[in-house]
């Protein structure tokens, strides 16, 4: 018996045929029609019967088929799929896609921006490296390098009408809540040392020198979600940055009853007034050594202060201090009616005492090197170096200025606007701080947004942009994670996706993906937002995103 295959019309037809022999010729009887070609090509069925005709014939299994052409295999990964539910879960995509159409652009404006965005959060590199790592993206369509970067300049221009649309999006998929906003400053640095309108020479807050900066200024919810941001040339103190800030609060977010909680960097009267003259609240740390003397001799007084109780043998307390914040500003006299909420650790108090004590050391190496102090610079140990009396040395260290720092080991202080607020209430919106200081973190670290090597400032606004886009997926991913009760780090969840990979081969002239084993918690990731694991081995045609 053998397989023929016959042609009727314009099919082809396979059949099992016996041949036999009959008045001395030879003819052939069709023993079973096995259908058309096309239904026999990849059957599975078929396969397997064939087989075990083969295991039965022979008295052992087949060895597996082996096709003559096999390319060799490349890793291609599909973890992305996650981030792009969470695109379209926002509408990134069809906005994207309406901003090119209403600005009759002819490049895939989307396309684009979702890679440079996934590129960002799997493994961030620069806009070229980006370009020629595409094809890790399995299924993604190319995107030529000029596109990437004529994609920043439509991000930059459109910077305003895409916070507002996911502000929205954001109230509308997660319920966020506005009545409370952290704001915080940072700095971002650049492969560079030419400043120009946006770059320039400042503070950084990482302590490098002969880099240009950028500032920074971030808002974000109780949650940790991105409201909005905004970016001031490198040199602008962080004091300055609030203004606006609140004019994306009132004016572009109509938002109009908020609390501000913010660190001490942007403590300053007329901050705190521009806040509660747009009817916000603020809470804010208290700058206790630069106080009057009166609220600084009310602080060290023990009266007043309750016992917090604590399971550790750390010793806690708080006093509640009713104050009018009377200043003048131009000739004008202004007053905020304030709670200020000082307190005491102990704990707080042991670590106060060795950074000084560090200080110290490096006070008394500066006397004794006369050479290296500048008196135009007091940070690190030159805040306890002094002018001499003594024309034999010219510093010397101050040690009343050690003695007035060390009354206040230990103490902090919060001062609000808001009197309705309780004290935990106040403490725990001002400990939770740190969400935006973890935002600056993952910013840095984890997206890896410095150092930024564009080098005009439409194309680095709209590096920022992505950057923001990039940052607002990977909070949603951490935050959905953390709700379904299967939290992971940033640094967990980006492992996870890039473990989720295939093996491209090509055999015989056909393209086929070997999955690779995921790891647990990729399988999470992958259960909390509803996305089927892959099959072992398939066509390269049958993927689809």
């Amino acid at each position: 018996m053998f397989i023929k295959i016959t042609k009727t019309g314009k099919y082809e037809y396979v059949q099992l045929v016996r041949t036999y022999r009959q008045d001395g010729k030879v003819k052939q009887e069709v023993v079973l029609n096995l259908g058309r070609m096309e239904e026999v090509i990849n059957n599975p069925s078929l396969a397997r019967i064939g087989q075990r005709l083969i295991e039965l014939s022979t008295g052992k299994k087949p060895k597996p088929f082996l096709p003559d052409m096999v390319s060799e295999a490349e890793l291609v990964n599909w973890g992305y799929l996650v981030y792009r539910s969470i695109w379209e879960q926002f509408g990134l995509d069809k906005l994207l896609m309406s901003l090119k159409e209403s600005k009759k652009i002819r490049f895939d404006l989307e396309k684009a921006c979702f890679l440079m965005a996934v590129q960002h959060l799997l493994d961030p590199k620069s806009k070229l490296g980006t370009y020629l790592n595409q094809s890790r993206y399995f299924g993604l369509q190319d995107v030529s390098l000029n596109h990437l970067y004529r994609s920043l300049d439509v991000l930059c221009d459109n910077k305003e009408k895409l916070e507002a649309y996911i502000f929205q999006k954001n109230r509308h998929l997660f319920n966020m809540q506005v009545d409370v906003v952290f704001y915080d400053v940072t700095t971002f640095s650049f492969e560079s040392v030419k400043k120009d309108s946006l770059r320039d020479f400042g503070f950084s807050k990482e302590g490098k020198f002969n880099e240009v900066q950028v500032v920074m200024g971030l808002l974000v919810d109780i949650e940790g979600r991105p409201i909005g941001y905004e970016l001031f040339p490198g040199n602008t103190f962080e004091g300055k940055t609030l203004e606006a800030a609140l004019d994306k609060l009132s004016a572009r977010f109509g938002i109009r009853k908020v609390i501000v909680v913010a660190d001490r960097g942007i403590n300053s009267r007329m901050n705190l007034k521009a806040i509660a003259d747009r009817g916000y609240d603020y809470i804010v740390a208290f700058r206790i050594k630069t106080a009057t003397k009166n609220i600084q001799e009310e602080i060290l007084n023990l009266e007043g202060y309750v016992e917090i109780p604590s399971s550790s043998e750390e010793e806690l307390r708080y006093k509640v201090i009713k104050r009018t914040n009377r200043f003048k500003e131009k000739g004008e006299v202004f007053a905020l009616e304030e709670t200020l909420i000082a307190t005491y650790s102990s704990k707080r108090a042991k670590k106060d005492r060795k950074d000084r004590e560090r200080l110290v050391e490096k006070a008394l190496l500066l006397a004794s090197s006369q050479s290296r102090i500048r008196a135009s610079n007091k940070k690190g140990g030159k805040k306890y170096i002094k002018e001499a009396d003594d024309a034999r040395a010219q510093w010397v260290v101050d040690h009343e200025a050690i003695e007035r720092d060390a009354l206040f080991d230990g103490y902090y202080a919060i001062q609000t606007n808001n009197q309705n607020l309780s004290v935990d209430q106040v403490l725990e919106a001002y400990h939770s701080l740190w969400k935006i200081e973890e935002s600056f973190r993952i910013m840095k670290t984890t997206l890896e947004v410095q150092p930024v090597f564009h080098w005009t400032e439409r194309r680095i606004k709209g590096h920022f942009v992505m950057c923001f886009l990039a940052f607002l997926m990977g909070r949603t991913l951490e935050l959905t994670l953390k709700k379904s009760n299967h939290p992971l780090s940033p640094n967990d969840i980006r492992q996870a996706l890039n473990s989720l990979n295939f093996s491209r081969v090509t055999m015989d002239g056909h393209e086929y993906l070997i999955n690779h084993r995921s790891c647990e918690a990729a399988k999470k990731i992958l259960r909390v937002f509803r996305i089927k694991n892959q099959p072992n081995i398939q066509s390269a045609g049958d993927f689809s995103i």
